[in-house]
């Protein structure tokens, strides 16, 4: 397998998982449930969990494609989760009955912080 096919399939997951989180972004607002403090703790809950995934799948594809230090993986995800989540706000600025919020990008940010916490201590040693 070509170098560049090898990096293909360690950022493929990545990829597609970023594409799902912009296809949840561009449906309209939903209820998860009637009872507000229900609906408001399944949302922020999705929120934590879909950049808790994201962070993972990132520092496993910059670990298999780069030789970036665990000090700079673990810089460039968070700065990558803080990107990304941000970019995924001003998005949902532009769909009916969505908005967007910092607050969110501040809980998206938490769930990648939670992953990267995750992934450093299953992780083999000496890597992120």
């Amino acid at each position: 397998m070509s170098a560049l096919l090898k990096k293909f399939v360690y950022w493929l997951p990545t990829l597609l998982w970023m594409s799902l989180i912009f296809s949840f972004s561009s449906q309209p607002a939903l209820h998860a449930s009637p009872v507000g403090w229900q609906d408001l703790l399944i949302k922020k809950t999705a929120h934590v969990t879909e950049y808790f995934v994201l962070a993972l799948l990132f520092g496993y594809s910059l670990r298999h494609t780069t030789h970036f230090s665990r000090a700079k993986q673990l810089i460039f995800t968070i700065l990558f989760i803080i990107i990304y989540a941000s970019s995924d706000e001003f998005h949902q600025l532009f769909i009916l009955t969505r908005d967007g919020r910092v607050t969110d990008v501040l809980i998206d940010t938490f769930g990648g912080c939670m992953g990267l916490i995750f992934y450093r201590i299953f992780s083999a040693p000496g890597r992120v």
